[in-house]
């Protein structure tokens, strides 16, 4: 069995499987270790990853891509408008305020969310796993953006469940790296921890992460991002330069043209690519826009000049990162830099004047993230056995809580998970209260959430429930921000203690109705679970001592009451369904459609093969009416290929060529069964050269037996062959290879029945000689 890591960016995905042997990124169909995050519509099929991204410039507003800047945002973000500008498929505001994507597909036009679109995505990529690996997979580990919100988080597990995935966790794109960085190095001094910087400079954003390295362990100290701020960003400013100039120099407008702007900021990117490594770079496309080739020229520090807004911005959440983990560059150890957009030299001039040292590029720039969740995935994974080592993530906004609408009495602003909080962790609120109250979870910091992003996370509804007497009862609530980095209300349950009525009225009358006793505990699940035993433990144990250390007459009933989930903008339990539901019939389709495309070549490759066959291979074993006949049915199909069956169902190619088949077959057997005629007889006639060698031993009635055998056999032979010689090949023939293999069997098991009869008789009359002589004797 293998476990998975998935890194699912923006523009390609990346495949990283365990195996006893160790890591391994997956090939794609094309051999490839990256396959483009893309989902295009045909007419009657998608055409997802690879094939996708081949397909998407006969139909670029049929091709979606970039979908990771979509997922769990709203369409009136500024940043989503921006996006949606350079992306060439229609799009629209859901009435839940999130996006909708048109898309025409059999005929008519579709709408799906950005979760249903990354959800094909996974199924594609699941795909290729269980054809490469030949077994089903399920567990797996998806990395994410560490500036993911509660939002987008749920809508990642959304998407894997509705491909039928298991993601054991989300994983931080810059914890994966570190994890990959750190599990294999063993000489992290023991004096202290090492402090290492992982700056990943992807396609659409910058993430910068410090981590503490000891033997054994990592703990992330601060978590600092540029949501838009990544390579695609280098490639729009040469766009927007070369665009200006093909206006001024060629008289054409490459923004008014789609497929020209694809084609030109896939130009860009190339161009990018080529000044990484050289002071200068040429740009040419032939027929752009209106038939006109276009031909630019750019230098390397042009380009800087060109991107200097861009390279200053990348300082800023480096130095951000510093400040949150309390550390200057003097102490960071290395720096790491990682992504597809990381091989600008100028990128590393600037991390270099922020960190005070060369960054490093130990890692693999485009696989780290994969290989670091497959890691994790085989460390949760209860498949194989990985040396213990402990993995501390963080979360990178604070976020509080809100009783009926006020702050719980936690802290400032109400604030139960403050930024850093290490993941998984569990608080455990005791609050007095007679009936159903509301618990909203909220980002209490909104200068740490990406710009545009909603305070509002979710609200839990605690209850119904009801207590036996008048007095307000203890509610326990279980809150979990869990390894997903997804806060949620685990339980809630309603304490009540009954006995002395005046010393239980006593006990509630001190304490205010919104009094929390608040427990915390982080780390594993375990430990999770220690914690809120014990918090139980606890409160028993109070509930029977009296002030004055005697014991009361109580007892403690605890009672589990409902908790009722609204994710603001996430899916509802039906809308998942439905999304599942949607996903087998679209690969349902894409089978059959693949089935059909399958049926349609094998169809075709009959035809052209057997028109060469039948005029050279087949020639002398077919008539010349026959040639002439399935010449014709072989040109009549070949036609109807190209015109009416261009596009016809696969019973309708299976029906044409099992037709052809009935026609070439007997010309088809005759070729195949003149070898296997010669081999057949050859292996009789050395069947009764053997059995004439045999029966010297034999007495003479079975020796003449033998002999009459083999004679009728080789006599039988030689008529039939002197009769087959003497047809043409082209007709069937009097002499098959299976009538020489049937009276090949037919003479093996005469002859041997003869030898086992004299055997049998040899045994029974030395048994008898033996006795005779015993009886002699």
């Amino acid at each position: 069995m293998s476990v998975v890591g998935f890194d699912i960016g923006n523009e390609n995905c990346v495949i990283a499987v365990v195996k006893q042997r160790g890591v391994d990124v997956l090939l794609n169909d094309e051999s490839k270790r990256e396959t483009p995050a893309v989902v295009c519509f045909g007419e009657k099929q998608r055409f997802l990853g690879s094939a996708g991204a081949a397909s998407a410039m006969m139909n670029p507003k049929s091709t979606v891509s970039q979908v990771k800047r979509l997922i769990g945002r709203k369409f009136s973000e500024p940043d989503v408008q921006r996006d949606l500008r350079m992306l060439p498929f229609q799009t629209s505001e859901a009435p839940d305020g999130g996006i909708l994507i048109h898309l025409k597909y059999l005929g008519e036009t579709h709408t799906f969310t950005p979760v249903q679109v990354t959800a094909m995505l996974f199924a594609h990529l699941k795909d290729l796993i269980e054809k490469n690996q030949e077994i089903p997979i399920s567990d797996c580990v998806i990395g994410i953006p560490s500036y993911f919100t509660d939002l987008q988080r749920r809508a990642y597990l959304d998407a894997a469940t509705v491909a039928g995935l298991k993601p054991l966790r989300l994983m931080h794109d810059c914890t994966a790296t570190a994890l990959s960085y750190g599990i294999y190095k063993t000489d992290f001094p023991s004096s202290g921890p090492t402090y290492v910087a992982f700056v990943d400079i992807g396609h659409c954003d910058t993430q910068v992460t410090i981590a503490s390295f000891e033997a054994g362990q990592m703990k992330i100290l601060s978590h600092t991002f540029e949501r838009s701020l990544g390579g695609r960003d280098f490639d729009e400013v040469l766009f927007g330069h070369f665009a200006a100039e093909f206006k001024e120099q060629y008289r054409i407008d490459v923004y008014s043209n789609v497929k020209a702007s694809i084609r030109l900021r896939a130009a860009c990117e190339k161009l990018k690519k080529v000044l990484s490594a050289n002071a200068e770079a040429p740009l040419n496309i032939e027929c752009l826009m209106d038939e006109k080739d276009v031909k630019g020229f750019i230098k390397r520090e042009d380009f800087e000049t060109l991107s200097s807004g861009l390279l200053e911005r990348i300082g800023v959440p480096c130095s951000k990162a510093l400040a949150d983990a309390g550390l200057t560059a003097e102490k960071i150890h290395s720096v790491e830099l990682v992504g597809s957009g990381s091989r600008i030299p100028a990128v590393g001039r600037v991390l270099t004047s922020v960190f005070r040292k060369e960054p490093r590029r130990t890692l693999n720039a485009s696989e780290c993230v994969a290989r670091g969740c497959a890691l994790q995935c085989a460390m949760l994974s209860p498949v194989f056995r990985v040396r213990e080592y402990e993995v501390q993530d963080s979360i990178p906004f604070s976020i509080g809580f809100l009783l009926d609408e006020a702050p719980i009495c936690t802290g400032s602003n109400g604030i139960l998970f403050p930024k850093g909080q290490p993941i998984p962790s569990v608080k455990v609120l005791t609050f007095r209260r007679s009936s159903s109250f509301h618990l909203e979870a909220f980002y209490a910091n909104p200068s740490e959430v990406p710009a545009g992003v909603s305070s509002k996370i979710s609200c839990f509804k605690i209850g119904p429930f009801q207590c036996s007497h008048s007095e307000k009862a203890r509610v326990k609530v279980k809150i979990q921000l869990d390894l997903n980095g997804v806060v949620f209300v685990e339980s809630a349950m309603v304490i009540e203690e009954h006995g002395d009525d005046s010393s239980t009225r006593g006990v509630a009358d001190s304490m205010d109705p919104m009094d929390i006793d608040c427990v915390t505990a982080s780390g594993s699940s375990e430990a999770v679970a220690d914690g809120f035993q014990e918090s139980s433990s606890m409160q028993s144990k109070s509930s029977h001592a009296s002030g004055d250390g005697k014991r009361d007459n109580k007892s403690t009933r605890r009672l589990e009451i409902p908790v009722t989930e609204n994710i603001y903008g996430g899916m509802t339990k039906a809308e998942l369904s439905e999304a599942q539901e949607k996903e087998l019939q679209l690969g349902q389709q894409d089978r059959i459609m693949e089935q059909t495309k399958d049926k349609k070549n094998a169809l075709e490759s009959y035809v052209y093969d057997m028109r060469n066959k039948l005029f050279n291979t087949y020639r002398s074993f077919a008539s010349n009416e026959e040639r002439e006949g399935i010449s014709r049915s072989l040109q009549q199909t070949e036609d109807w290929l190209y015109d009416d069956g261009e596009d016809e169902t696969e019973n309708a190619y299976t029906s044409k060529l099992e037709d052809l088949k009935k026609m070439v077959d007997p010309i088809e057997n005759r070729y195949k069964d003149e070898e296997a005629r010669l081999q057949a007889t050859r292996d009789l006639l050395k069947c009764i050269g053997d059995y004439r060698m045999a029966v010297n031993s034999l007495p003479p009635m079975d020796r003449e037996s033998i002999v009459n055998e083999c004679y009728k056999v080789e006599q039988w032979l030689r008529e039939k062959n002197q009769l087959q010689d003497s047809l043409p090949k082209n007709v069937d023939p009097v002499l098959w290879s299976s009538d020489i293999k049937s009276r090949a069997e037919e003479l093996n098991s005469r002859c041997k029945h003869i030898f086992r009869s004299r055997t049998s008789n040899r045994e029974d009359s030395k048994g008898s000689n033996q006795q005779d002589t015993s009886d002699h004797k």
